[in-house]
C-alpha cells in the first residue's frame, strides 16, 4: 500500500550533469504521484541552490564540500564541514520523515543517503557515469536500489539491486522546435552548418582554448559556431572575440535555449558527462567528446570509450585541443557519411523513458 502523501527525499547536484536528472527524476515523480512531497537537499554555493528553485522545488543546502586531492587549505576545513553536514543531514530527515531517499551524485548526496539507511529508511541511486566514483560504491553497500546507463555495472555494484535505466533529462530537449525561431535567436544564417561547442554548465578551459587557437580558420570556412564558454571563461573570451571579430561565431557564458542550440547543431563538441551524452543520444547528434581529465577515477574517458567502441562518437584527448579540436571538427563537417555514421550510432545509447522508469522504482520502494 502506497501512503497518500509520501514525501520523498532528492540529493545531489554540483553540476548540470546531476542537477538536470535529478529535476527530471522528481518532474516524472511528481506526474506519477501528484500529492507527494518532495524536498531537494544540495550543497550551499552550488548551482542547484539557484536551479532547482527555479524548476519549482523547495531546497536546502548543506555545509559540505569535496575533498581536494592536492595539498590545500581548504582540506583543513573539510572534516568540519562534512562533520556538520552529517548532523544536519540526520536532522532533516528525522523532521522530514521520508519514505525514500534519492541520491543523483554530487556532494550532498553523501551524507543524506547516509543518514536515511542509518534509520532503515530505503535508498536509491541514479549513478549516472559508467565508472562510478567512490561516494557511490561506498553508498551501494546499503542501497535498496541502484539505477545505472550502463550495461556491465555488476564490476562495481550487487547485481540483484541494479536497474538499467538509462540518464534522465531535459524533457524540453525533445519538444518540436521551430528552427527558423532557433536560427534567429542566435542570429544565424539558415542552411548553414552549425557546430554547438559546449564545456558543461561551468565551462572547459581547454576546450575555449582549442577554439581560440585556431579560431581565424573558421574565417574562409562556410560554417557557424555557438560557442558556450562557461561564466568562468566568457569575460576573457568576448574581450579576445570583440578583437577577432567573427560574425560567425557566437559566444555566451550559458545558452538558455540549448532547445534552439541542439535543433541546428550538425555537430556537437562536449565534454562527456553522462547526462550530456544521454542528451546525445536521444537526440542523435554526431559529437565530438572531450573527456575532462578533472573527474573522479577519469570517468567521462570511460563515458566516451563505450560510445568511441561503437561508432557512436569521435574523442579529442584534453591534452590535444589546442592542436587538433577544431581541425578535427572542421574535417567532421565535411564529411555527411560519417556524420550520418555517428548519428544513428549513438541513438542506440537512447533511453527515452529513463525518468519515468526511475519514478516507478522510486513508488516501489514506498510501502
Amino acid at each position: 500500500m502506497i501512503l497518500k502523501q509520501p514525501n520523498i527525499i532528492i540529493s545531489g547536484g554540483g553540476t548540470g550533469g546531476h542537477i538536470f536528472p535529478a529535476i527530471s527524476i522528481a518532474d516524472a515523480i511528481t506526474k506519477q504521484m501528484p500529492d507527494c512531497k518532495i524536498l531537494f537537499v544540495g550543497a550551499k554555493g552550488r548551482m542547484e541552490m539557484e536551479r532547482v528553485p527555479a524548476a519549482g522545488y523547495e531546497i536546502v543546502g548543506l555545509p559540505v564540500a569535496g575533498f581536494q586531492r592536492r595539498m590545500t587549505w581548504k582540506n583543513i576545513t573539510f572534516f568540519y564541514k562534512l562533520a556538520a553536514s552529517m548532523y544536519q543531514a540526520r536532522k532533516i530527515v528525522r523532521q522530514f520523515k521520508p519514505q525514500v531517499v534519492v541520491g543523483v551524485g554530487g556532494y550532498a548526496s553523501g551524507p543524506v543517503l547516509r543518514a536515511a539507511s542509518s534509520v532503515g529508511i530505503p535508498t536509491l541511486i541514479q549513478e549516472q557515469n559508467s565508472f562510478p566514483g567512490v561516494t557511490n560504491r561506498i553508498l551501494a553497500k546499503k542501497a535498496s536500489a541502484i539505477c545505472v546507463a550502463y550495461p556491465g555495472m555488476e564490476r562495481f555494484f550487487s547485481a540483484h539491486k541494479i536497474i538499467f535505466t538509462g540518464n534522465p533529462i531535459r524533457k524540453q530537449l525533445l519538444e518540436h522546435v521551430d528552427t527558423n525561431a532557433a536560427y534567429e535567436y542566435f542570429g544565424l544564417e539558415k542552411g548553414v552548418k552549425t557546430i554547438l561547442v559546449v564545456g558543461g554548465s561551468l565551462g572547459a578551459g581547454s576546450i575555449n582554448k582549442g577554439v581560440l587557437n585556431r579560431i581565424e580558420e573558421l574565417r574562409e570556412q562556410p560554417l557557424q559556431l555557438i560557442w558556450q564558454t562557461g561564466k568562468f571563461y566568457f569575460e576573457e573570451v568576448d574581450a579576445k572575440m570583440s578583437i577577432i571579430n567573427l560574425p560567425n561565431v557566437k559566444a555566451m557564458a550559458f545558452v538558455q535555449r540549448m532547445d534552439y542550440a541542439y535543433s541546428i547543431a550538425d555537430l556537437v563538441i562536449s565534454r562527456a558527462g553522462a547526462g550530456t551524452i544521454s542528451e546525445l543520444a536521444l537526440l542523435g547528434k554526431p559529437s565530438l567528446l572531450v573527456p575532462s581529465p578533472n573527474v573522479s577515477e577519469d570517468h567521462q574517458t570511460k563515458n566516451a570509450m563505450a560510445l568511441v567502441e561503437k561508432d557512436g562518437a569521435v574523442l579529442v584527448k584534453d591534452s590535444d585541443t589546442e592542436a587538433m579540436l577544431l581541425p578535427t571538427a572542421i574535417e567532421l563537417l565535411n564529411n555527411p557519411s560519417k556524420l550520418k555514421v555517428l548519428s544513428n550510432n549513438i541513438k542506440n545509447f537512447a533511453k527515452p523513458d529513463a525518468g519515468e522508469v526511475i519514478a516507478g522504482e522510486v513508488l516501489k520502494l514506498i510501502k
